[in-house]
């Protein structure tokens, strides 16, 4: 059973350059709230509440002044701060301490993640006891993404990081489920000619143990990567679509921990009084009413 979580919050969001050069993409608004809330819902509705946010240097206190300690959300924040990108496995590297000896999630803090079903599958995820899950999606453009090729059922039989062809179009989704074997494969790395420590290479070594395996998000589910501007743009649209159609809020996180138990009505009261006299303060009105 996974119990902690880490968001990978930290990198130069270049492609989103010059929005990014005063604030962490992490931070820029995904409709009616910032990017961090969906990654940070993501790991809440899979039961994990024991969650580190490693972000740039320097802006320890900008995700600080709207996430605090997570006591909001009946969950407990820690962070760290990156002294420059070195890939994502550096995460694990550099949350060592914090994952000790537990299994852990990793999440990137650009991805967006949407499905009926999908609380479910996070939760048959978090469940693993050895190796790694993956979580698969499938893509008009596999040439764009790490692919992967399954055996039958479940198990990866290859990985390609943006394969010119491909027989498979399910692109690996940023986010994972790891074992704590994690850590030592991590730190066991070399860097790519990019210069950085590359996570497929990591996927790698669980799936020569024939230890990965993948679960889908399925065909009604949505991944994006807001990454890019056009990608950002289109995630907010589709979150202002389905909130307004719905009535119903994507990553309320007062909702989530209201729903598991992890707060009560009073701590959604004092949220409403920190976030002011704006929509999503009206929602959790709604919600205690």
């Amino acid at each position: 059973m996974i119990k902690k979580g880490i968001i990978l919050a930290g990198g130069h969001g270049t492609r989103m350059s010059p929005l990014t050069k005063a604030v962490n993409k992490q931070l820029l608004p995904i409709y009616d709230k910032p990017l961090i809330y969906y990654p940070l819902s993501i790991l809440m509705l899979a039961g994990i509440k024991d969650i580190l946010i490693i972000v740039n240097k320097g802006q320890l206190n900008q995700f600080r002044k709207i996430l605090s300690n997570g006591q909001r959300f009946g969950i407990k924040i820690s962070y760290i701060e990156q002294n420059y990108p070195r890939g994502l496995p550096d995460a694990f590297i550099l949350g060592e301490k914090f994952i000790g000896k537990d299994n852990v999630a990793l999440i990137l803090g650009d991805n967006f993640f949407y499905g009926q079903s999908l609380t479910t599958k996070l939760k048959n995820c978090r469940k693993i006891k050895s190796g790694c899950k993956i979580l698969l999606h499938p893509v008009k453009k596999p040439e764009l993404y790490g692919v992967a090729e399954l055996k039958k059922g479940k198990k990866v039989h290859s990985l390609k990081e943006k394969p010119k062809s491909s027989k498979s179009n399910l692109a690996v989704t940023g986010l994972y489920f790891f074992d704590n074997k994690v850590v030592n494969y991590s730190k066991s790395l070399k860097p790519s000619k990019r210069k950085e420590l590359e996570i497929i290479d990591v996927l790698e070594k669980y799936r020569r143990n024939n230890k990965l395996t993948a679960e889908f998000l399925g065909r009604g589910g949505a991944w994006l990567d807001t990454g890019s501007i056009d990608d950002y743009y289109s995630t907010s649209s589709f979150v202002s679509a389905l909130e307004n159609r719905q009535g119903l809020k994507v990553a309320c996180l007062e909702e989530i921990a209201l729903n598991y138990n992890w707060i009560n009505k009073k701590l959604i009261r004092d949220s409403i009084q920190f976030y002011g006299n704006c929509i999503y303060s009206q929602y959790l009105k709604k919600l205690i009413q």
